[in-house]
This record gives structure tokens, C-alpha cells and sequence, in this order.
């Protein structure tokens, strides 16, 4: 094979030859390589649709929203009752002791006792049930920040340091 205009420039024909043929070559592997990627997309797809038309599919999209939504929605309606189960619960009378003892030597038994019942503010009453031969005898003392504004005897102020050193997770 001559050419003047190569044997002018000084390259030989078959080096463009097999350049070519290289050229091709790589592009034939790159178009192997763009086929097995296009027949695993194809089987994927087939594997996504299979059973489902168009209009099934986008149905299944929309149930798919709705369920998202309501479960956002739902989510939300929790939320605001956890918050309003936390408020009551800021209040309520969380954290107890309880102190037994026995109020008279004759009685035994330890059947007398003293009740602390606070919130989270260390707010409530102590309650001293007081058990003697004649009866029982019941006095409540208000509790305002962990402390009485009335004196306490030694088994209500053991109830109320207990009651006010008592962990409450809330």
C-alpha cells in the first residue's frame, strides 16, 4: 500500500492500520461491557414490573403516600400526647416512703407509719397513721418545696428526706 501524502509525512500505513484496529477493539469491549450493564438493567426492571401495569404501580405509589402521610400525622398526634402525659405527670405524687415504726412501747408490731408522698417539685403531704390500743390516729402535714411549715417528728422527717432523695425518671 503506498500513499504519497503519508509517505510524504513519514508514517507507514500499517501503523494507522493497526491503530484502527485497536481503536475498534476497545470500542467493541466497551460495547460488551454496555450490553451485559443494559441486559442486568432490563432484568431488574422486568423483576420491578413483573405482575404490575402502569396504572397498578402508580396505585401502589399512592397507597404508599397516603400510608406515609398518615403515619406523619399519627406520629404528630403523639407527639402532642406524650407532652400532655408529661404536664399531668409534673404533677402527679411520684415519689413515696414510707416509714414504719411503733408509736407506743406497749403496742407493737410496727403498726404505725409515716407516709411522704411528693411531685417532682418536692410538693405534697406526709401522712402519720398512728396505731395505739384505743385506735388509730391520722394526721396529714403539707409538704411546699421539701419542707413543713409545721414541726415533724423524727419518723415524718425520715419519710420526707427518703421521699425527697427518691430518682424519678420523667
Amino acid at each position: 500500500m503506498e500513499s504519497g501524502i503519508l509517505n510524504a509525512i513519514g508514517i507507514d500505513p500499517g501503523i494507522i492500520l493497526i491503530v484502527v484496529i485497536l481503536f475498534m477493539l476497545i470500542l467493541f469491549l466497551y460495547m460488551v461491557k454496555l450490553s451485559f450493564k443494559m441486559s442486568r438493567f432490563t432484568k431488574k426492571y422486568k423483576q420491578f414490573m413483573r405482575g404490575k401495569d402502569g396504572i397498578s404501580l402508580e396505585a401502589a405509589f399512592i397507597k404508599s403516600f397516603n400510608q406515609l402521610d398518615t403515619l406523619t400525622e399519627s406520629s404528630k398526634n403523639h407527639m402532642e400526647e406524650i407532652r400532655r402525659i408529661k404536664e399531668i405527670q409534673d404533677k402527679t405524687l411520684n415519689k413515696t416512703a414510707i416509714v414504719k415504726y411503733d408509736a407506743f412501747k406497749e403496742v407493737g408490731g410496727k403498726l404505725s407509719f409515716a407516709l411522704a408522698m411528693l411531685d417532682k417539685d418536692n410538693s405534697g403531704f406526709v401522712l402519720n397513721a398512728i396505731h395505739s390500743r384505743e385506735g388509730c390516729y391520722t394526721y396529714i402535714k403539707e409538704i411546699v418545696n421539701g419542707e413543713s411549715y409545721i414541726v415533724l417528728g423524727e419518723e415524718e422527717k425520715e419519710a420526707l428526706r427518703q421521699a425527697v432523695n427518691a430518682h424519678v425518671d420523667i
